[in-house]
């Protein structure tokens, strides 16, 4: 029992603790807890065992996303926000943490793969090619389904796109 309170405050740090959010201009990123990348980190590990497949859709509800030129700040926040208080605990925007950064994704994966990993964690995780390989490099660490909707997964995708 002492374990699982152990746990859970560590959890809860790493959610409350390390988070700073930081207003930008209309021309800058968005930041929550931003740190740079180092050279040594484990995303240039994870590029030589998880393949790039920018045609591959993901198993989900999500089948087709197009996004507007310019970026919605508004929802850009709002997922900014959606992020913080959801996935800090296993993810960082700009470096490799328990699971993978998520700037530079479109890069890697595309929308509706993304859409598809955070509304449909579960299903990816057992039959989609990408997300296995994923698993595999982060140490079969896996991603709980928090059951997000779509409204809130596709604002989190409108702050992916504000980080560089």
């Amino acid at each position: 029992m002492k374990t699982i309170f152990m746990n859970v405050g560590f959890i809860c740090l790493l959610i409350f603790g390390s988070c700073k959010e930081q207003k930008k201009s209309d021309n800058e990123p968005l930041k929550i807890g931003v740190q740079k990348q180092n050279a040594t980190s484990k995303s240039s590990e994870t590029k030589a065992t998880v393949p790039v497949m920018l045609e591959n859709k993901g198993i989900g509800p999500i089948t087709s996303i197009s996004f507007e030129p310019s970026i919605d700040r508004s929802m850009a926040e709002k997922g900014a926000r959606l992020f913080k208080t959801k996935c800090t605990a296993c993810h960082k925007a700009n470096q490799p943490f328990i699971g993978p950064p998520m700037a530079g994704i479109f890069e890697k994966r595309s929308p509706e793969w993304v859409m598809n990993m955070i509304m449909n964690p579960t299903e990816m995780l057992e039959k989609d090619p990408v997300a296995k390989a994923l698993l595999k490099a982060y140490n079969n660490t896996i991603m709980i389904n928090q059951n997000i909707p779509e409204s809130e997964a596709r604002a989190m995708l409108e702050w992916f796109r504000t980080l560089k």
